[in-house]
């Protein structure tokens, strides 16, 4: 019986021993948890449902007058109207905006139609920062890679600005531009319909053409100057419009009660989700087509890009945190819903950055790097 009784006594402190070291490794655990590195995510402001227009190339001639009534403007379609740069996080715009595209042998058009009922402007000389006017503005990257793109903004009085970028602005903070650098043989003009800084009346609209010649895209890419049929770049539009009132006979910016000028707006053809313009990942897609009734051929690469730039964007947010290596562990992969294909990025911290890779729908390797340039490698 004394013996029985021990075994029992043996068991229940036994018992009880394990009962404590497991609490007391629960705690611990529980601490490792709350030590853990938080887990990063990216969500997009809005569904990356970037546009995308078919160019079709014309056999007409265009006369550069700002006047879209040539023939070969007849049969090319406008693209959507334009929203907000934040697209439907914000109220349509309250004027209507549109473009259209086609090319030939020697240029590569451009028209936009832009309502307006005060048209105005003050900027007459050229690279003058246009944006301080209502102006127009066009962003090409013909390789689609993110990197050198240009910038071309035009106001009332055909003024004009153009701009060749490195790399977009958030990227870093060394100086990514160049801004004496002038698209030659470019030709422009606008037409207004109604009366410039005339504030006594209402007018209708200024609409612009643009011809840009082939040869300028060989800063910015290599291959053939002129597209071939199918190739895909990246295009965005943009309209920047200030709100304005009338003082003494002029136009002038309404400025709020503390003296400071309102905001301007940013209407644009296909939405970034931010108020940046600079971030060529989430432009429209122009198609080159010389044959009519070509449709558009959305690439299944692109989501994976999509896929990558998601990561690229918590990566950033990890290294910025922790000042120190990043590994996927940290990182929400993104679902990336292709058929027969499976998403496997990798990640690999460098002294000098960082490459994000995986592999693309025909067995090469797409990168991105912590400069944020897209490549392909075979």
């Amino acid at each position: 019986m004394k013996m029985s009784v021990s075994i029992i006594s043996f068991i229940c402190c036994s018992l009880l021993l394990s009962f404590l070291f497991s609490c007391k490794d629960n705690v611990a655990s529980d601490k490792n948890d709350e030590q853990h590195e938080p887990t990063y995510s990216y969500s997009h402001p809005i569904p990356f449902s970037p546009q995308h227009y078919v160019c079709q190339q014309t056999n007409n001639e265009i006369i550069i007058d700002g006047r879209l009534d040539e023939k070969a403007w007849e049969h090319i379609g406008w693209t959507d109207l334009f929203v907000d740069i934040e697209g439907n996080l914000k109220e349509k715009p309250s004027l209507q905006t549109k473009a259209k595209m086609t090319w030939d042998t020697s240029y590569f058009y451009i028209a936009a139609i832009l309502y307006e009922p005060h048209i105005w402007a003050t900027l007459t000389q050229r690279d003058a920062i246009m944006y301080h006017d209502d102006d127009f503005e066009i962003f090409i990257d013909p390789d689609g890679d993110g990197h050198n793109y240009f910038e071309f903004e035009m106001n009332a009085f055909n003024a004009i600005w153009d701009l060749y970028m490195l790399y977009p602005y958030y990227i870093d903070d060394e100086r990514n531009y160049i801004m004496n650098w002038d698209i030659r043989g470019i030709r422009t003009a606008v037409h207004i319909e109604g009366t410039i800084n005339n504030p006594s009346d209402i007018d209708k609209y200024w609409s612009v053409e643009v011809a840009i010649p082939w040869e300028t895209f060989s800063d910015f890419k290599k291959g053939p100057d002129r597209p071939m049929d199918g190739d895909q770049w990246r295009i965005n539009f943009s309209r920047v419009d200030w709100t304005v009132d009338v003082e003494n006979g002029k136009y002038i910016k309404i400025k709020n009660d503390q003296g400071k000028t309102l905001p301007e707006d940013n209407w644009v053809w296909s939405p970034t989700g931010y108020i940046n313009m600079h971030k060529p990942e989430v432009w429209g897609y122009l198609q080159f087509e010389s044959s009519p009734g070509s449709s558009f051929n959305y690439k299944d690469d692109e989501n994976i890009k999509w896929g990558l730039w998601q990561i690229y964007y918590q990566v950033r947010d990890c290294k910025k945190d922790k000042g120190v290596n990043c590994e996927l562990e940290n990182i929400s992969i993104p679902n990336i819903e292709i058929k027969a294909y499976d998403f496997k990025p990798q990640l690999v911290n460098h002294p000098f950055g960082f490459t994000i890779s995986c592999t693309s729908m025909d067995g090469s390797t797409i990168t991105l790097n912590e400069k944020g340039k897209i490549q392909y490698i075979n």
